[in-house]
């Protein structure tokens, strides 16, 4: 290798082979990845969809924003079709090469047999010779001139001759050979300035241009694609107060430089914006169109916040103009929102390490978490949440005001019994009737599970003051349709984990009524006993525990009634007989407890070590998951929301959180969960109180995509006093007089061979 010379390719073949390979590698996985295929629509989802004139609407929309689609997909498959093409061209090529070299036989060209004298080879050739030259027009053939040529100089050299018959070469054995698959014109000195040129256009002007373009673009966004300076606005606008009202949310976010011509070329400002702005807001109340706030007073802001007002209350606009900036700004709304939230927990942290002024109180995150159903849906929050349902106007609320019953919510409207429902929906078509029920079975059901824990403690239940507190929140989500009566008969079910029958307050009213009241004097003689002798009562009115032996398949429990108080002094001598023969049944039982609680204890107790080792295999194994799934990434895809309002596709997605309701705090920062198909487990932590006693804390959640379906469970945490830090212990002792023992063999080293020890001896 050493002396090897390396050459370009004259003749082009090797070329060839290097084009072939290239193009290879580009158009295998260009067809698979690129090639434009028909998106298969699943069955259930055709079948889900909603039908209502709102998402025909917004299915059109969707669809006509892509007019060069199809024009985009026939491109591309032309260029895949071409270079498929010149790979066929390129391989044809390649073999033609291959076949002219392999099949190189001097004798078979010439026409003589195997073995031919020189004189026949000689008059073979002259008259091919005088037939192929390529100086005769009829039959002249230049290529197969050349391979007569070179078949006659095989046969006529004796060492060539000799060659070709041991070897098949008329060069003898082959070498390997190195060479660069490249035309040499390309290393020419004629050629070399076009050459430079070339390289320095890709390599000093195209390259650069392109990574300085990404870059600039990808340093001025998050990691949610919002701009850097409209977190930074975020920042700056909570930052001083402790009490946002959602008014003024939607003019902080309507503030957000995404609206803005100057930093999102997408913006288009129209001459028409003069007059149709100005019309619109005088239609919008509690705009604070007067604010001289910057940036809340640019014009931009101004715009923005007009039209989100617009959209929530469902004024309709210019579909030319006005309509197709809604929707460019409501597109936008929910990624902005949920880094508004980001923005405010980061602020509640500060707020507690006492680096901002101000701390963030819970209404403040709520009502910024509001606003992306109410943009979604395109509701107010003091709307009715029905108005979530295709069909349903504002003339139609008062068939949700019944006397028997009191609709509320969504969830109470699926529950109710079908007769009862579609005589509420009255108002509706058959046709229309069907789509709100489906629409309704789409929306989410959600079981909210809460475990409370101290990880990697002796006594996981036992919560001191600032130990760390992990709270297991677990998510089931069904249809709603999955916990909806479909027949008259059948039993009411559980919506939000509580059974929202709305007579069981009124049935339990009336029971009440109906049951026959204690007398008076009845409560006042059980005041009388809780005031009299506390050691009597112990002794008699204590229930006995109850009693397990192997033989009895249940326990039984035993009790003693107390003594009755209106006993006469005639029966005072019966009563401590009696007294003293309870006494005596009472030990005995409490023996047979004790004896009866120490053979299940025995029986038990390798039964708990075989538990304690499965929990402990099962713990580890759910770690593992967890960590494996945090290494995969989190989906943002869970079920697709009804909202025909909103200008795009919406996924479900929820806010998980604590709150303290006492002091309006936020203990953890909202945990945004975004791929909620099944189940969803999710882990937060925060440092329990300093201060010992019972503390009442709220794990919440919410969606960003309906209204009314909000939840809360509390958890009640009693912290104790955090156990000392121990300073000594027996096994810390080490004390330096201590003699270490004297070994039998104290001058042998642990490395002493038994040898060593007999030769000493």
């Amino acid at each position: 290798m050493g002396g090897q010379k390396f050459q370009y390719d004259e003749s082009g073949g090797t070329f060839f082979y290097f084009v072939l390979s290239f193009l290879a590698l580009l158009l295998i996985p260009s067809t698979f990845y690129c090639w434009p295929r028909r998106r298969k629509e699943d069955p259930e989802a055709v079948k889900n969809q909603c039908n209502c004139t709102g998402c025909l609407k917004k299915r059109k929309i969707l669809q006509s924003r892509e007019p060069w689609r199809g024009i985009k997909e026939t491109l591309i498959k032309i260029v895949i079709v071409f270079g498929w093409v010149m790979l066929l061209f390129l391989a044809y090529k390649v073999s033609q090469f291959d076949y002219e070299y392999s099949n190189f036989d001097p004798y078979e060209i010439l026409g003589v047999p195997f073995g031919a004298s020189q004189a026949s080879i000689r008059k073979a050739y002259h008259s091919l010779s005088k037939v192929l030259h390529p100086d005769k027009k009829e039959t002249g053939d230049a290529k197969a001139f050349m391979r007569l040529v070179k078949a006659h100089q095989a046969l006529t050299d004796d060492e060539a001759r000799s060659n070709w018959e041991k070897y098949g070469n008329p060069d003898g054995p082959g070498a390997m050979s190195f060479g660069i698959a490249l035309p040499s014109w390309i290393v020419e000195k004629e050629n070399s300035v076009w050459v430079l040129g070339l390289y320095g256009l890709v390599f000093m002007v195209a390259m650069p241009t392109v990574v300085g373009m990404w870059w600039y673009r990808s340093i001025r966004y998050t990691g949610d694609q919002v701009l850097l300076g409209t977190t930074e606005l975020y920042y700056y606008l909570m930052q001083n107060s402790s009490t946002i009202p959602l008014k003024r949310c939607l003019m902080i976010l309507a503030a957000s430089f995404e609206f803005d011509k100057k930093h999102n070329s997408e913006v288009i400002e129209r001459a028409s914006d003069y007059e149709e702005v100005p019309q619109l807001i005088k239609q919008l109340p509690n705009l604070g169109e007067k604010n001289r706030e910057p940036p809340m007073c640019w014009r931009y802001s101004i715009k923005a916040r007009a039209l989100i007002h617009a959209h929530l209350s469902r004024i309709p606009l210019k579909p030319d103009t006005l309509e197709v900036d809604r929707m460019q700004v409501i597109k936008k709304c929910p990624y902005l929102v949920q880094e508004m939230v980001h923005c405010a927990a980061a602020l509640v942290l500060l707020a507690y390490s006492r680096r901002v002024p101000k701390l963030l109180n819970i209404f403040t995150i709520e009502a910024i978490m509001k606003m992306s159903p109410m943009i979604v849906q395109g509701l107010w929050e003091t709307k009715s949440l029905f108005l979530q349902l295709p069909f349903v106007q504002e003339e139609h609320l008062k068939y949700f005001l019944n006397k028997k019953r009191r609709i509320k919510s969504v969830q109470h409207l699926a529950q109710m019994k079908p007769k009862e429902r579609r005589s509420m929906l009255r108002f509706l078509s058959d046709d229309q009737y069907d789509i709100v029920t489906k629409v309704m079975s789409s929306m989410p059901h959600i079981e909210l599970k809460v475990r409370s824990e101290v990880v990697d403690d002796e006594n996981p239940t036992l919560y001191t003051a600032g130990a760390t507190v992990t709270v297991t929140v677990t998510l089931v989500r069904r249809n709603l349709g999955d916990v909806m009566m479909t027949t008259d008969d059948s039993e009411e079910t559980e919506v939000n984990g509580t059974t929202n029958n709305f007579d069981d307050e009124e049935e339990e009213k009336d029971e009440e009524d109906a049951k026959p009241k204690r007398p008076v004097w009845l409560k006042q003689q059980r005041k009388t006993k809780k005031g009299g002798n506390k050691k009597g009562a112990k002794k008699h009115g204590a229930p006995v525990k109850p009693v397990v032996t192997k033989d009895s398949p249940q326990a039984t429990t035993t009790t003693t009634s107390p003594p009755s108080e209106a006993g006469d002094s005639e029966n005072d001598g019966s009563n401590s007989e009696r007294e003293d023969n309870e006494d005596e049944d009472g030990e005995e039982e409490e023996q047979n407890l004790d004896n009866a609680k120490g053979d299940n204890k025995k029986e038990t107790s390798g039964d708990d070590d075989d538990d304690e080792d499965d929990a402990e295999w099962e713990r580890f194994q759910t770690k593992a998951s967890k960590r494996e799934k945090a290494l995969e990434g989190r989906s943002k895809i869970s079920h697709p929301t009804h909202c025909p309002l909103y200008p795009d596709d919406k996924q479900e997605y929820w806010w998980v959180y604590i709150s303290d309701r006492k002091s309006n705090t936020l203990l953890t920062s909202p945990y945004h969960v975004t791929s909620l198909v099944n189940t969803e487990e999710i882990q937060l932590r925060f440092t329990a109180p300093r201060w010992t006693g019972m503390y009442t804390f709220h794990v919440c959640l919410r969606s960003d995509s309906y209204l009314g379906f909000d939840q809360m469970q509390e958890i009640k945490l009693d912290v104790k006093e955090a156990p000392e830090v121990p300073t000594e212990h027996p096994q810390w002792d080490m004390s330096d007089d201590e003699e270490e023992p004297e070994n039998e063999a104290g001058h042998i080293s642990e490395y002493t061979t038994d040898e060593d020890v007999e030769e000493d001896d």
